[in-house]
């Protein structure tokens, strides 16, 4: 169905019912409170014991291990019958502790990862395939990782999940838009969360050495980039990966010098 053109061009409409799972993380809780102040109405879901911040605290939050199937399946319908329908689902969830090189790679880390980063966003999305497909206006926005496509040294298992969103992205928008279902990724690059702000100085500055900004992204550009994949303006795409990395994937350097 094609969305309602009193809608906004560059943002989700007032009323939209929407879905942010990683609720509780920097960009998840920054999410909500976007689209809460857009007028729409959200539900989050996240991890057992992770709460939203006080200024969230009216929103409603589902508890759940995203990598069990039926554990997304429970939560993702107790959001719906909440919200009393569902417009967009945004896969926000992820897990990005485990730092080690491929070749002593622990099996169980490794499995544990795929089950966090890429097989969570497939039972949250398939989940969320009924209701969606009742609505007007159906987004799914997955998170990806620049990782997916430039490769993360020491997190093998986070860079081979996210790749495995961007293939899982483009298969579902191609089976659900008979459904009028938009599916995209956004891939974020080094995003200014408080766990990346944590790092040593010395690490952020090595790694935006190969950034052709200089300079991390803001969380809240990673916010307005998902708002306009939820818009109206954004009603012909679908099945993309949309870079939010300051030029991480540029290649700065020539035959000149600067």
């Amino acid at each position: 169905m094609q969305p309602a053109p009193t809608q906004p061009l560059t943002t989700p409409g007032p009323g939209t019912k929407v879905i942010v799972t990683g609720a509780a993380g920097g960009i998840g809780a920054a999410m909500i409170a976007a689209l809460a102040g857009l007028g729409c109405q959200v539900a989050g879901i996240d991890r057992p014991g992770t709460v939203l911040p006080d200024a969230l605290a009216a929103v409603p939050l589902f508890e759940a291990d995203l990598a069990d199937e039926n554990a997304a399946a429970t939560a993702v319908s107790n959001a719906v019958t909440h919200l009393g329908g569902l417009d967009c689902l945004i896969g926000a969830a992820a897990n990005v502790a485990s730092v080690h090189r491929a070749k002593t790679f622990a099996p169980g880390i490794f499995r544990q990862d795929i089950e966090s980063n890429l097989l969570s966003q497939f039972w949250t999305a398939q989940a969320a395939y009924a209701a969606l497909a009742e609505s007007n206006r159906a987004n799914l926005v997955l998170f990806s990782s620049v990782g997916a496509l430039d490769g993360l040294p020491g997190q093998v298992s986070y860079a081979t999940a996210k790749a495995g969103v961007i293939g899982m992205v483009r298969t579902l928008a191609a089976e659900w838009a008979e459904a009028g279902i938009r599916v995209n990724a956004v891939v974020p690059g080094l995003v200014a969360t408080p766990k990346v702000l944590a790092l040593p100085e010395s690490t952020q500055t090595r790694i935006l050495r190969n950034v052709a900004m200089k300079r991390l992204v803001e969380v809240d550009e990673i916010v307005a980039s998902v708002l306009f994949l939820m818009s109206r303006g954004a009603g012909a795409i679908t099945g993309q990966a949309l870079r939010v990395d300051g030029g991480a994937g540029i290649n700065t350097e020539g035959l000149y010098h600067r």
